[in-house]
């Protein structure tokens, strides 16, 4: 899909979801043609001319100044992470670097693997953007066991194995949550890097293969994975919630470290232990790193 293309349904899909009431307008006429609001509605609470705001509709925000972005970001009720896809989406339709153009390339340093090797008491992993996961520490493998083919240097992608392996809708017992958070962080990714090839292609098999992530898809939502609860059902331990915080690495911009725990003293922490027990009996290793590139 053009960029044209992903700006006209983003900003569509964003005013479509607001009702006059909800921006403080009055519901003139009780035969609207349009959910939500109006391209003029929009126009008036942005402070921009109709004509203009229609035209950014339609694709064309090369030209458009950041406090024009902001006004109708304001005007659309878009959350921080939306906000920040309208901009990228204006960054790609103008060509400028997208946002972390400084990007490293090359294998994850040691000493970013010798602190994910010192969290033994918590699931962590380091993905990229695309949900391949990099590297995982042993209780992290053993959390996301069935996501790992026997040989470990194969890349595992988390948005492959829950829309294409049958495993994953039993892996995620809280499917809708998931698929649509799944999404929502692909579809952000995109905004940031939209010239990513392989994120492309990975869009495309998983829009080919699965009729649920292309619903999904089409909602066009986005947002930010800093910290929240998700829940696994594994195999070997049963059904488990953790809470868990999400971290960028400064010094590897593109990339974020996952870790997950329990409160102590719950069903999800006397669950967390039985994992690690298990952990222990299935291998010795400790950090497994997935991919030998470490690419983003």
């Amino acid at each position: 899909m053009s960029t044209e293309s992903e700006i006209r349904e983003f900003l569509a899909s964003r005013r479509a979801r607001i009702s006059p009431q909800q921006a403080g307008l009055p519901a003139y006429g009780g035969n609207r043609r349009v959910p939500g609001l109006r391209r003029e509605e929009v126009a008036l609470l942005a402070g921009v001319s109709v004509d203009y705001y229609v035209r950014l509709e339609r694709g064309h925000l090369a030209g458009a100044s950041e406090q024009v972005l902001d006004c109708v970001a304001n005007a659309l009720r878009l959350d921080d992470a939306e906000r920040a896809h309208l901009h990228d989406l204006a960054r790609a339709a103008a060509k400028r670097p997208a946002r972390r153009t400084t990007r490293a390339r090359g294998p994850l340093p040691d000493s970013v693997l010798r602190v994910l090797e010192s969290m033994t008491d918590s699931p962590a992993f380091i993905r990229n953007g695309r949900l391949d996961i990099l590297a995982v520490n042993r209780l992290g493998r053993a959390l996301y066991s069935p996501l790992f083919p026997d040989s470990t240097t194969k890349t595992v992608n988390i948005a492959r194995f829950q829309f294409l392996d049958p495993r994953g809708r039993d892996f995620f017992p809280a499917w809708e949550e998931s698929v649509n958070t799944t999404v929502a962080l692909l579809r952000t990714e995109a905004g940031r890097a939209p010239h990513d090839s392989d994120l492309t292609g990975l869009i495309g098999e998983l829009a080919t293969r699965s009729e649920e992530f292309r619903t999904a898809w089409a909602k066009h939502n986005v947002r930010l994975h800093h910290t929240g609860r998700k829940s696994f059902h594994h195999p070997s331990v049963g059904t488990l919630t953790l809470d868990f915080d999400a971290m960028e690495l400064p010094a590897r911009p593109g990339l974020t470290l996952t870790a997950y725990s329990a409160a102590p003293g719950t069903p999800d922490h006397d669950a967390l232990q039985f994992l690690a027990s298990w952990a222990a009996t299935q291998e010795t290793g400790v950090t497994i790193r997935t991919t030998a590139a470490g690419d983003q």
